[in-house]
């Protein structure tokens, strides 16, 4: 994708809008206007300041006709959003990497509702990181260690070791205990994640999912487990404990899904990316970052640390 003509503006890239596909005689403002209708006077109001763009960096007007695919880039106003109360704390930073220890219900990168209230655009702006990008993502009802890196130079060979699946994993979890099932275990299904559809499911066929559950401590009624997924795949640590019949405490998408409000904190997910592990791509040497978090146990759902 070429680059977006628009720097960052407080934290957040420019976004790109593409024109459609076939030539109907509307001007950028009247295509803009019908497919953001809620936005339809500030969209006016940017293209009367030249703040809406082509490709090549050059204003449009309001006499501007849209080209068939023609990219048009422009900054959204972004949603007033309440801050998460949790702290983001850094646990390492050098100049290819920072590595944070990221608290429940905060986003990794911006997305729907949730811009602000990112990880991504609260640390550019806390450290003025034009270029800091994510490494790989945590959910945001996940807490734990999460890596970016700081510089576009170092991005792909540390994206790389995620997509390599080359990196150690270890998370932990809080859910009930099991008469049943006997420790350590291994889970293996096939996932699959439809666009649309909230919760991921599994379904027969050969396995794309492999996760190696244990049960290391009692907690009254429930266990905590080390989970070391060898997969990567959506919701996945949440759909094997739940195929167990022990789904995670807190999770409101398995067995099934139930509505939380946005600013509701008080019963978080119980699972935490408690380490990661790696050999640096351009050191060579062995990186292992450590989350100092710990799980609320089920009886005390507190709203705050």
């Amino acid at each position: 994708m070429p680059a977006a003509p628009l720097p960052l503006r407080d934290g957040l890239d420019p976004t790109r809008v593409r024109m459609p596909d076939i030539a109907t005689g509307a001007t950028v403002l009247e295509y803009l206007r019908a497919r953001f209708p809620q936005d339809a006077a500030r969209l006016t109001e940017k293209v009367t300041g030249g703040e809406i763009v082509d490709a090549a960096g050059i204003p449009i007007d309001s006499a501007t006709v849209a080209r068939p695919r023609a990219d048009i880039y422009l900054y959204r106003d972004p949603p007033v959003e309440p801050t998460v109360p949790f702290s983001l704390d850094v646990l390492h930073r050098d100049e290819n990497l920072l590595v944070v220890d990221k608290p429940h219900f905060l986003a990794t990168t911006p997305r729907g509702a949730y811009v602000a209230r990112s990880a991504l655009v609260l640390l550019r702006r806390r450290f003025d990181l034009p270029e800091l990008s994510p490494a790989h993502r945590l959910d945001r009802l996940t807490a734990g260690v999460l890596v970016f890196t700081v510089r576009q130079q170092a991005r792909r060979p540390y994206q790389d070791l995620f997509a390599q699946r080359t990196i150690t994993k270890h998370y932990e979890a809080i859910a009930p205990l099991s008469g049943v099932l006997d420790f350590p275990l291994t889970v293996r299904s096939r996932i699959i994640k439809e666009r649309g559809v909230l919760q991921a499911r599994e379904v027969p066929g050969e396995p794309n999912a492999e996760t190696l559950v244990d049960q290391v401590d009692t907690i009254g009624s429930h266990g905590l487990y080390r989970l070391h997924p060898r997969t990567g795949k959506t919701h996945q640590l949440r759909v094997h404990l739940c195929s167990l019949g022990i789904p995670i405490v807190g999770d409101n998408f398995y067995p099934s899904f139930r509505e939380v409000a946005h600013d509701d904190y008080s019963d978080p997910l119980r699972l935490l990316a408690r380490s990661i592990e790696f050999v640096d791509p351009l050191t060579g040497l062995i990186r292992r970052f450590e989350s100092n978090r710990s799980l609320d146990p089920p009886a005390r759902q507190q709203s705050s640390r």
